[in-house]
C-alpha cells in the first residue's frame, strides 16, 4: 500500500462513511484479530473479488508463530476458488485446517489429498444454507473485499458477490478490504438478497435473468466492523488460452445441436438462458456463438468470462446474470474503460441465487459444464482422478445439472497425450448420475441421451464420443457385458469396469 497522501485520497474517495473511515488500519494489525482455530469466511469467486492484503499478512504471522512453536491454523470458507495470494499463501504455511467449498489452488489440492486439510465439497449454491444453519459452527470472522462504502455505511460489492452477505450476517467480527483498483462504476451492478427460511424464498420472483429482487449493496452493522484495510491490488486472474482444436470441435458440436433443437421446436430461436462453466472449453463454446446465427441471447450463470463479454460486446447477448466477473487482465481493462455501458447488461448476485435450483428450473436454463470423464451410461465424474484424488470440487455444476432444461457435459475424448480415455465403462467417482445428464460431448461428436434406455445410451456414446484408439476396447467390453452381466438393464462386468482405471494406468493397454 502506498504512503500517507495516497492512503488519505483512497480513504476519502472509497470510504465515504466517517465511522468506518475511523477503523482504517494496516493489514498486519487486522490479521492479528484472526486466532488459531477460527472459522473465517472470505470473499472471492474464481479469483474475482478476493481480499488481497490481510491473507498475505496472516500467512506471515502464521510462519512466525510456527517458528516460535505455536500453531495457527484456520477453517477457510469462500465462495469458490480464490487466488494464489489467498489460498496459495495460506496453504504454503500449512495455515488451512479445513476448506470449503470449491478449490483450484495446487498447494491446497496436495494438502487435501495428503489428508492434511479437511475438505467439504457441497454444491456451492447450498453453502450459505449450511453456514446459516450452523452446521459448521460459529463463524468468527468475515473478511470481505468491497469496492467502496457509501456515506450511510452500505457496502459496494466488488467483482464477485459469492457468499459475502451470509458471511457478513453470521460472523462475530468483520474485516473489510476496500479495493481502489476495482472500478467505482461497479456500483449499481449488483442485486443482493439472501434466502429466507422455507417456504419464503425470494428467488420465486426471478422470472428472467434481468429481474432485480434485492439491493445493489451488501449490508453490515457498523459495530461488527473491527478493521478496514485499504488496497489497490487488482484481481489475480489469468489470460485464458486460445481455444485448441478439441475445444473448437466441441463448440461446433454444441452449436449444431442447438440448431437441431430450434428446428425441432424444442428451443426458441434465441435459445433459453445459457449457463457455462469455468475454463478454456467453456470459454471456447461461448466464443463459438460469436460466428453463429443466434441473437438476443440471455445468460443465467455463475461466472462471466472473456467469451461472454465478447458476446455482449457483439450484441449477441442482451443480458447476463452471474455471481462473479472473472475476466483476464486485458479484457478487464476493456470492461473498466466501458463499465457504464455494461451496467444495464450485467447483474451480479449472491451464489445462493445465481445457483438456486428453483430459478434454474423456472428459466429453463441450458447448462454446459466440463468434466473429468463420463461412462457409457452417462454418469459423470467432475472431481476425482481414479476415484480418490480430489481435483477442484463439484462447484456449481450439480446445481445446474439436476435442474437445467438441458444438461450438457463436455470433455476431450482422451487425456495424458492420448494415453487415457475420458470415456470409460464405469466412472471412478460419480458426481452427476445418468438421470441428470442430457447430452455428452467430446471433440469426436455429441450423444443426445434424452429418452434413451441405458443400453441405447451406451450405443450412442460409444459410437459418437469415444476416441478411435479406444472404441474397439469399449465395444468389446459392452458386447461382453451384454452377454455376461447378471442384469440386462444396465449391463456391467463389475470387476472389470471398476478396475479399468487402475489397470489401464499401470499397463497402458486393456486386456480384453
Amino acid at each position: 500500500m502506498q504512503g500517507g497522501c495516497r492512503v488519505m485520497d483512497i480513504a476519502g474517495d472509497r470510504v465515504r462513511n466517517a465511522h468506518l473511515r475511523g477503523k482504517i488500519t494496516g493489514a498486519a494489525q487486522a490479521a492479528e484479530r484472526i486466532k488459531n482455530g477460527y472459522k473465517v469466511g472470505v470473499s472471492g469467486f474464481t479469483g474475482a473479488g478476493c481480499p488481497k492484503e490481510v491473507p498475505r499478512a496472516l500467512a506471515g504471522r502464521i510462519r512466525r508463530e510456527r517458528e516460535s512453536g505455536r500453531e495457527l491454523r484456520i477453517s477457510l470458507l469462500t465462495g469458490a476458488n480464490t487466488e494464489a495470494g489467498l489460498d496459495g499463501v495460506l496453504a504454503e504455511v500449512d495455515g488451512i485446517a479445513f476448506r470449503s467449498p470449491f478449490n483450484a489452488d495446487p498447494v491446497v489440492r496436495e494438502r487435501i489429498n495428503s489428508g492434511e486439510t479437511e475438505f467439504l465439497d457441497p454444491h456451492i449454491g447450498s453453502l450459505s444454507r449450511i453456514v446459516r444453519a450452523g452446521f459448521l459452527g460459529e463463524l468468527d470472522v468475515a473478511l470481505v473485499e468491497v469496492t467502496g462504502v457509501t456515506e450511510d455505511g452500505r457496502l459496494i460489492p466488488s467483482t464477485s458477490v459469492g457468499n459475502n452477505q451470509v458471511f457478513l450476517d453470521c460472523a462475530r467480527e468483520v474485516i473489510l478490504e476496500v479495493n481502489s483498483s476495482q472500478p467505482s462504476g461497479l456500483e449499481g451492478m449488483h442485486d443482493v438478497i439472501e434466502l429466507l427460511n422455507p417456504p419464503h424464498y425470494p428467488s420465486s420472483r426471478i422470472l428472467s435473468p434481468a429481474c432485480r429482487i434485492g439491493t445493489p449493496y451488501l449490508s453490515c452493522p457498523p459495530e461488527k466492523v473491527k478493521a478496514v484495510v485499504l488496497t489497490d491490488r487488482p484481481d489475480d486472474t489469468v489470460e485464458l488460452k486460445e481455444p485448441d482444436a478439441d475445444s473448437r470441435a466441441i463448440s461446433r458440436h454444441i452449436i449444431d445441436f442447438f440448431r437441431r433443437e430450434v428446428k425441432a421446436g424444442r428451443l426458441p430461436e434465441n435459445l433459453y438462458p445459457l449457463q457455462s462453466g469455468v475454463g478454456n472449453v467453456a470459454n471456447a463454446v461461448l466464443f463459438g456463438l460469436l460466428d453463429s446465427e443466434f441473437e438476443g441471447l440471455e445468460v443465467y450463470t455463475e461466472v462471466i468470462q472473456d467469451g461472454l463479454l465478447a458476446l455482449i460486446d457483439a450484441g449477441k447477448v442482451r443480458f447476463a446474470s452471474s455471481t462473479a466477473l472473472a475476466l483476464s487482465p486485458s479484457v478487464m481493462e476493456r470492461f473498466r474503460a466501458n463499465v457504464g455501458d455494461y451496467r444495464d447488461k450485467i447483474l451480479l448476485r449472491p451464489q445462493s441465487i445465481s445457483n438456486h435450483p428453483g430459478v434454474i428450473r423456472r428459466l429453463g436454463v441450458v447448462a454446459m459444464n466440463g468434466c473429468v470423464e463420463f461412462d457409457i451410461y452417462g454418469n459423470v465424474n467432475s472431481t476425482h482422478v481414479n476415484g480418490t484424488r480430489m481435483i477442484n470440487g463439484i462447484g456449481g455444476s450439480g446445481d445446474f445439472a439436476r435442474n437445467a432444461h438441458i444438461s450438457i457435459f463436455t470433455t476431450s475424448s482422451v487425456a495424458k497425450g492420448g494415453a487415457v480415455s475420458c470415456v470409460v465403462p464405469m466412472v471412478s467417482h460419480v458426481d452427476h448420475c445418468e438421470h441428470d445428464v442430457s447430452v455428452v460431448v467430446t471433440e469426436q461428436g455429441i450423444a443426445d441421451l434424452r429418452g434413451a434406455s441405458p443400453k441405447r445410451r451406451a450405443e450412442r456414446i460409444i459410437e459418437a464420443c469415444v476416441h478411435p484408439s479406444f472404441r474397439p476396447m469399449l465395444e468389446d467390453y459392452y458386447a461382453r457385458a451384454l452377454e455376461g452381466s447378471p442384469g440386462k438393464h444396465t449391463p456391467h462386468l463389475l470387476d472389470e469396469a471398476l478396475s479399468w482405471h487402475t489397470r489401464f494406468q499401470k499397463t497402458g493397454t486393456m486386456k480384453t
